[in-house]
Order: C-alpha cells, then structure tokens, then sequence
C-alpha cells in the first residue's frame, strides 16, 4: 500500500473518531452502514432472523428495521409482537409508522376490538371512518358517536366504503335526514363534486332530487334552466359558483350569464362579486380587452391581495401611471408597505416626476434583502441591506441537539437514501425542539448535505429567513466556478438558479420529470450533450451532480445567447420556455426590465426570475462578500470591482421577504 493511500486512510480514521468523540457532533455511523443497509434488505423481503436483528440492536435505526419487518410481515405476526414493537416505539416516528400499517390492517380485517385498543386519533379520513365503525360494532353508538358521525357526514368528497356502514346506521336512526343530506349536497357542489351530489341526491323526494342534479349540470356546464330555480340562498351560492368557475374558462360568457340570472334570482353583492371577481382576474391574468373595466366592475368587498396585484399589473401593463398609481392606492396598507408595492410606486412616481416621494419610498424597499429592495438600493446608490444570522455556538446547546436520538436516525436515513422515513423523522424531531435548537439541527442536515431542510423547515418568523448560511448552500463549488467560467456565465447566478431548481438536492425529480441539481429534462440534457460533443449516458445520470452541472451550466449558456445576452429573459426562459419569452417580447416591447418581469404573466415564472436574481445577490454575499448590482445582472452585463455593490445592515434591520 502506497504511503500516500495509508496517510489518506489514516487521516479518515482520525477524522471518524474526532467526530465520533466530540459531544457537538452528531454520531458518524459510517463504519455501521453496510450492517444497517443488509438489515433493512432482509426485514424488506420478510428474512431478517433474531440474529441478523442482534447485529444492530445498537443501531438509532433499529426501529425502522424492525418496523419495516413488521409491515411486511404483519398478516403472521401475533398480536403481542405487534404490540410490543408500539409500546417500545411509541411516540417515534417508526412506531407511528408501524402502528398506521397496523391499525389499516385491523380495519380491513374488521378486528373492531383490536382496532380500538390500538387506536391514537387521526385526520385521516379513512381512519376516522375505520374509528366510526369500530365503535358502532362494538357497540359504542351514544350521543358523542352520533356527534362525530354527523361531522365526518358534513364533508365534500367521496368517503371511504368504511364509512358506508356508520351512515347507514345513522340514516336509520333518524340522524341524517333531508336537511343534512342538502348541506352535504350543497358542500359537494360548492367543491366541484358533483358525481357525488348526484349520487348524495338519489335519496331525496323525486322533485328535489331532479332540483339537485339541476344543480350539478350548472356546476358542470351553465344552462338556462337555472332561471326557474327557487330565489333562495341556496341556489343563489350554486349559481355563483358554477359562473366563477365557467369565468376561468369563458369572462365572456360568464360575465353574460350574470346579467341573466341577476335579477332571475336575485343574487346579493356576495354573489355577484363572487362572479365578477372571476370574470376580471381571468380577462386580467392574459391582459385580455375589457380588463380595465372588468376591474372596477368588481364590489370593493370582493377585492384581495391577488386582485390588488393584478389591477396595478394590468395599469403596469398598458404603461398607465396613474392607473397604477390609483391602483395602488387602493391596496390595504400592508399589501401596499410590502417592498415590492413600495418599490413600484417609487417607480410609477419617478416617472410622473415626483422625485422626493419616489426617493423616500425607494429608501424604505431598500432597507429589506428582497429582489426589490435590491432593485431600490440600485435605484439610490447604496449597499444591499443583509443582516445575517448564523446558528447558536452554544457548546451544551450544540451538544444537546447532536445528541438527540431522533437527529441521529433522520440523518442516518437520509444518508442511506430513505427519504420518506427521513422526513418523518425530521418532523418527529422538529416538534421537540426549540427555535435556537432548530437552526442547529438544520446546521447539522446542512453538513450531512441535505440542504432542503433549511428551504422548507427554518420557520415562519421574519428573522428565520436572515439564517443565509442554512438557507443558500454552496456544494461542488469546484465544479459549478469551472464550468460558469468556461461558459462565461456568472457563477452566483448558476448557484442561485441551482438553489430555486432543487436546493442543491441531487436527487431531486420533478413531476415534470425534470432532473438533478439543475432539474433538467433528460430531452433537453440529451440536446445538450449532443451539442457539447460529450457522450450521453442516460437520465440517471442527470442524479450525478458533476454531470448535472456541466449540462445544466451549457444550457444556462444556450438560452443566454438565444435571448441576446439579457439574463432575465434567459432565466424566464429557462422556467417557461422560449415560446412564452418570445410572446411577452411581442406583446410589450421595450418595457424596462423590472416591469417587464412585473408583467408576465405566469405566476410561477413571474416569481421564478426574481427569487433567482434576489438569490444571486445571496450568493454573490457568499462567493465574495460583494455583489454585481442586480440593474446590471437582469442584462447579463459584469461589473469592474470597483462598481460591485457592498453589503451592510440597516438598523434596524429590514424584514427578509426572500422565499
């Protein structure tokens, strides 16, 4: 053996017992890897024997092993096994995990006793109906059964047939009569259930149920016959909602439909406005003729953030200051002090040559680290407001954390790729701990590489998002500044839109079946390496993350140079695709940059260019503690060193509104 191998098997070993003795570290589980991984294969088939389970009776997760065998095995194990393993488990995330599988097979075997005895309440539907039955054939039919029978009778979707049996029951002691079945009737419709209505209505009188189904057909498609129905709320809410939906598809036609049945059945303030909300934000949404008007049809009382939005885009959008300015105006004061509306307001002002007002509102955007409040600090000259955090150093606090058996089984989990039972275990863990305790815990996910933790379990608090650290990983830092610096991209941006593709996750795959760190279609990825010269070995080799990266970086490239060079048309492209591009282009051209992103009108893509230009700035903070102005970066341009924007924090400091 070379001594260059020894000093490297040396210094790992060092490195695994340092960590394995430091009480601030999670345990390494290394060494104890190929065991766990043969034990949850064996338990996987039904094979694991008593001694291959003593061969990890030590492990953190000996649970998952033994619950696994369980589930597979259930049918023939006793009872008191299965109830052995859920009193030694219990309140883990395995023991949870076990006792569903349990509980769902006593249900299906109908052992209503043992299901009782085992049961812990759910917000399950199906478990809720297994609960209802086991106490109607046990004989548990009192006041409180009847109550929750009646609740879970009250729901707007299908139910599971184990629920058949307890309504029957009902039904047959008076419980669900007439009135009840028109609520759940109703609530079905309400939902766009209307097989279920139709089916719900089978057992009301003849003219009621003809009535009923009347009401479903309107839901499904608009039909006159709704002008003969009874002016009563009821069917007032059924025409209201089956006009909003008919507004998604047709504003025209349900805007026409209102007319005719305003006065039909005499639909309140409520009800129009429900339609006419509708009709203006599906006219408004693809910037549709009548849109302006459609707006102001709508009764201040239907307004929302959403349609808020929407009336200062569509003002945006015909470059219509003081419509914007009137629109925004309107907003209610929190939706309109939020850093994006401040910002556009300072906009609509500087062009209407209000230059004092304008300039106070860009003072206040920009003292927030949000895309806006970045574009603000261009607009005025100054640093980027960032006012980091980073998780408490605390030695017992850290200590405490690293050893907390449930940190150890969902990092396990996560390192031997068992993800849905990492994830169970994170949550599990998250309820026992506190904020401080939290971001430590996400420290130490960060550093076993499973960066999504701080992307979707930091919290909820204004300062949970200033933990930038957590929040914007840096991985194969190596591999993303070569591959940005032979395609002449900026690297803070290919880390940024790595950070909104897949939080820097590998193996992330999309519904879409888009692909690994830079979530890339394997179509696309093919295209790509054909175009590079490179050979293409499959889609699973988009999970590679080298791979991923000199792919997904060549691409970033492609749609640079077909967008001219301007970043942020490239990066809507990158999420929507060109032909979209190309149609804002057509439909607004010249708009400035910030308006044109403002404008688009999907909303995912709209948000998309400004979370990867606002993360860019984060990472620019990482990657060299300076950033390229955001004004340049939208355009693709570089800056000398000179002109890059410093960072520092206001006091106090500004919300962080950055997803």
């Amino acid at each position: 053996m070379s001594r260059r191998i020894l000093t490297a098997l040396l210094a790992g070993l060092l490195a695994a017992d340092a960590a394995a003795a430091d009480p601030a570290r999670p345990p390494d589980l290394t060494g104890e890897r190929p065991a766990i991984l043969e034990a949850f294969r064996l338990a996987e088939r039904g094979q694991l024997s008593l001694t291959d389970l003593a061969r990890v009776q030590d492990h953190p997760l000996l649970p998952w092993v033994e619950a696994t065998q369980l589930r597979r095995e259930m049918a023939g194990t006793p009872t008191r096994d299965i109830r052995a393993a859920l009193a030694r488990y219990d309140g883990q995330a395995a023991g949870d995990w076990l006792r569903s599988a349990w509980l769902h097979h006593l249900a299906a075997n109908r052992r209503w006793a043992d299901f009782l005895a085992d049961y812990r309440p759910a917000d399950s539907l199906e478990m809720r109906c297994a609960h209802l039955a086991a106490r109607l054939a046990t004989g548990a039919t009192d006041a409180a059964w009847i109550a929750d029978g009646k609740a879970l009778w009250l729901t707007a979707e299908s139910l599971p047939a184990t629920c058949d049996t307890p309504f029957a029951s009902l039904q047959s002691l008076g419980q669900i009569n007439q009135d009840l079945r028109w609520q759940r009737i109703e609530l079905a419709l309400l939902a766009g259930q209307t097989g279920l209505a139709r089916f719900l209505a089978r057992d009301l009188p003849a003219a009621e149920t003809t009535r009923a189904n009347s009401y479903a057909d309107f839901i499904d498609k608009p039909h006159d016959g709704a002008a003969a129905w009874p002016k009563d709320a009821r069917s007032r809410a059924v025409a209201a909602e089956g006009l909003a939906r008919l507004a998604r598809k047709s504003p025209d036609e349900a805007e026409t439909r209102l007319a005719a049945l305003d006065k039909a059945l005499a639909l309140d303030e409520a009800a129009r406005g429900k339609v006419l909300y509708q009709v203006a934000l599906w006219t408004v949404a693809s910037y549709l003729p009548g849109a302006r008007e459609r707006l102001a049809a709508v009764p201040a009382a239907a307004y929302d953030e959403r349609l808020h939005e929407w009336r200062v885009r569509e003002a945006l959008n015909r470059s219509d200051d003081a419509g914007a300015l009137d629109a925004l105006s309107r907003m209610p004061a929190a939706q309109r002090n939020d850093s994006r509306w401040q910002y556009f307001e300072a906009r609509v002002l500087e062009r209407l040559g209000r230059k004092d007002a304008a300039r106070a509102l860009f003072a206040k955007a920009a003292g927030t680290a949000t895309f806006h409040g970045f574009l603000a600090a261009d607009r005025l000259g100054q640093p980027y407001a960032l006012c980091p955090l980073e998780p408490s150093t605390d030695a017992a606090l850290r200590a405490r954390v690293a050893r907390h058996p449930g940190l150890a089984r969902a990092l396990e989990l996560h390192l031997i790729d068992r993800r849905l039972p990492a994830i169970r275990e994170w949550a599990a863990l998250l309820r026992e701990l506190s904020d401080e305790e939290r971001k430590v815990a996400i420290e130490f996910a960060r550093d076993a590489h499973w960066y999504d933790r701080a992307v979707f379990t930091i919290g909820d608090k204004p300062d949970d998002l200033r933990y930038y650290s957590l929040r914007f990983p840096l991985h194969h830092e190596n591999v993303l500044r070569r591959e940005a610096r032979r395609h002449g991209v900026d690297p803070a941006w290919v880390a940024a839109q790595t950070r909104a593709e897949s939080a820097f996750m590998p193996r992330a795959r999309s519904h879409a079946n888009a692909m690994g760190l830079m979530q890339l279609l394997p179509s696309t990825a093919e295209r790509t390496a054909r175009r590079l010269g490179i050979p293409w070995t499959g889609a699973d080799s988009l999970y590679n993350p080298e791979t991923n990266m000199v792919l997904g970086i060549a691409h970033l490239r492609h749609e640079l140079d077909g967008h001219a060079g301007i970043a942020y048309q490239a990066i809507a492209a990158y999420n929507a695709g060109p032909a979209p591009v190309n149609r804002w282009n057509r439909d607004r051209p010249g708009f400035d940059p910030d308006l044109w992103i403002e404008t688009v009108t999907y909303k995912e893509t709209r948000e998309y260019v400004a979370r990867v230009l606002a993360f860019s700035v984060i990472y620019d903070w990482r990657l060299d503690g300076t950033a390229v102005p955001v004004t340049e970066r939208m355009l693709g341009r570089t800056v000398a060193k000179t002109a890059r924007r410093p960072f520092a924090c206001p006091t106090p400091p500004g919300p962080d509104s950055t997803p």
